[in-house]
């Protein structure tokens, strides 16, 4: 026995595995690329790969802080710079997962619309012979021979239902129904691909710049405060135009005994002059009223307050003098900002805050208690020195003090804080000079912006909502009908039954509307207690009975 055994051991030949080669190894490729397994995972590597576009600054979007967030971080900053966390949608690794997962989905769209395509134009598969075994089933007795103008009547009532339906032989009917779920389904997905295309086209070759104008001045598309153009964006994409700040009104809640919170905003109005090839018109500009230009859309994002200051030297010459913007940082319209002088020797910068109705608590010191310029103050803290440090940008509403010294008061025991109401003039520390706050004028916070694709990727993006309504509400369900002679009496039974692909708990519905139907139609016909046999199961028949 040991020796047989040992022979037939011997004589086994060893297992070839076939070779895929170049062109097996590639159709084994894209069939996991184009897998939904893949897709889900391209997808939840986007979601991530997007995540540092949220945590750290963004170039496109604000430059100044941008820089100094790699200035303050020396270690760090510059590699992370390298690998593109400060410009991530543009990175090659971000597009590579986009790219990847555009043509994941293009390959899962095309096979299954062809399949589809293939499945509405087939007829219903014939009747099972065991229809008791489906997952709803429901048994009807007619007078005599009547079985097909029974059948006759449920193809009726299915047809107007907008089911397909087919008779494989006679006394059996077969209907299928539901093709919208997978025509909704396959929607959603080339919507999908269409808000891809549309949100990629608008980054090629849109582009967006935001300004802050005060009362009075003006702003041209060469004096965005930012400006972040897409790749393909040349010199000549921003239309020439020019944009003019009337007036900007503001409008608060001030009745304290109504049902509106006080102080809370009302409405937000700029009223503007655009120019453009020559041509000026007025206009006005609120939230979610955006001004149409041509090739751009602006729109009011912030406002504040820009008061007016003017800074002397000790001989009484101007060294500066203008509206300065200061940006609000509550509902009370407490503003921060920077006054910077580089005209001055060494520079001088005053930093600090600007309150539309000023008070000094004793617990929280200057605030502002009422967004409206009512008691307008400045409270204001002075430096000299190098205002620019190596050239980097930075934020107006900012003062870089790495190479700045604050000044201090006369004696040098305490640093100088500078209070100065509406009007007034004050020294500054050291013999520099004065400070004087002239008037209060209002500034409009814009943004300008141009994409080529929202129209397109608006109508994917509906296209999209109606596709997985569809894919949600439609239910794809088999029906089936099979009408057989019963005992000596002369009667008919119609055994009707019904199936869905996934899980559906309106089947029995079907079928009682269906007998309603039919009771409707054949009414002389039927026994008076056939409409209480409905028999059904909300469990599939097992694997074992489905194969009998």
């Amino acid at each position: 026995m040991t020796t047989t055994t040992g022979q037939k051991r011997q004589k086994r030949q060893p297992v070839n595995q076939p070779s895929l080669g170049a062109i097996g190894w590639l159709r084994f490729l894209w069939r996991q690329l184009t897998s939904m397994r893949t897709a889900l995972f391209l997808l939840l590597m986007l979601a991530i790969a997007a995540v540092p576009g949220s945590v750290f600054p963004q170039r496109s979007i604000d430059p100044t802080r941008t820089a100094d967030w790699i200035a303050d971080r020396p270690t760090v900053g510059p590699w992370l710079d390298r690998l593109g966390f400060f410009e991530v949608y543009a990175t090659p690794w971000f597009a590579s997962i986009y790219l990847l997962l555009l043509i994941s989905l293009i390959g899962c769209i095309v096979p299954r619309t062809r399949l589809h395509w293939k499945a509405m134009r087939q007829v219903p598969p014939r009747t099972p012979a065991r229809l008791d075994r489906l997952a709803a089933h429901t048994d009807v007795e007619v007078l005599g021979d009547r079985g097909e103008a029974t059948l006759d009547a449920i193809e009726t009532a299915l047809r107007r239902r907008r089911y397909r339906v087919h008779r494989h032989a006679p006394g059996t009917l077969s209907a299928e129904g539901g093709y919208l779920k997978e025509t909704g389904n396959l929607v959603f997905h080339i919507a999908i691909v269409g808000i891809i295309l549309g949100v990629a086209a608008g980054h090629l070759w849109g582009w967006k710049g935001d300004a802050v104008v005060p009362e009075g001045q003006t702003f041209a598309k060469t004096r965005f405060d930012t400006f972040a153009p897409g790749p393909l964006v040349g010199d000549d994409t921003v239309p020439p135009f020019t944009l003019k700040v009337n007036r900007f009104d503001a409008e608060f809640e001030t009745d304290v005994t109504g049902r509106g919170q006080f102080g809370m905003p009302r409405d937000f109005t700029a009223y503007v002059t655009a120019t453009e090839d020559g041509v000026s018109r007025e206009a006005e500009v609120k939230v979610n009223h955006p001004l149409e230009l041509d090739g751009a859309t602006v729109f009011l994002l912030g406002n504040g307050y820009a008061p007016v200051i003017t800074v002397r030297d000790a001989d009484g010459e101007v060294l500066y003098s203008g509206a300065t913007a200061f940006l609000p940082q509550d509902n009370n319209y407490q503003s921060v900002g920077a006054i910077k002088v580089p005209a001055a020797e060494p520079g001088l910068g005053f930093v600090g805050w600007f309150l539309p109705t000023a008070e000094i608590d004793p617990t929280a010191g200057p605030r502002s208690v009422f967004p409206d310029v009512l008691a307008p103050a400045l409270a204001l803290t002075a430096y000299e020195g190098e205002l620019f440090p190596d050239g980097r940008p930075q934020s107006v509403f900012r003062l870089n003090l790495d190479q700045m010294s604050q000044l201090t008061n006369a004696d040098g025991s305490d640093a100088a804080r500078l209070w100065i109401e509406l009007g007034e003039t004050v020294e500054i520390p050291g013999g520099r000079g004065t400070i004087t706050f002239e008037s209060v004028d209002r500034f409009a916070g814009f943004s300008v912006r141009h994409d080529p694709a929202t129209l397109f990727t608006l109508i994917s993006s509906l296209l999209a909502l109606g596709g997985l309504l569809l894919t949600l509400l439609v239910p794809r369900r088999r029906v089936f009908a099979r009408a057989s002679p019963s005992g000596p009496e002369g009667r008919t039974v119609v055994t009707m039954a019904a199936m869905a692909k996934a899980d559906d708990t309106g089947l029995e519905s079907l079928l009682e509307a269906l007998r309603d139907d039919l009771h409707d139609d054949l009414h002389d016909d039927l026994r008076d207690d056939s409409r209480n046999d409905l028999h059904s199961t909300t469990t599939t028949p097992d694997r074992e009975d489905r194969g009998r």
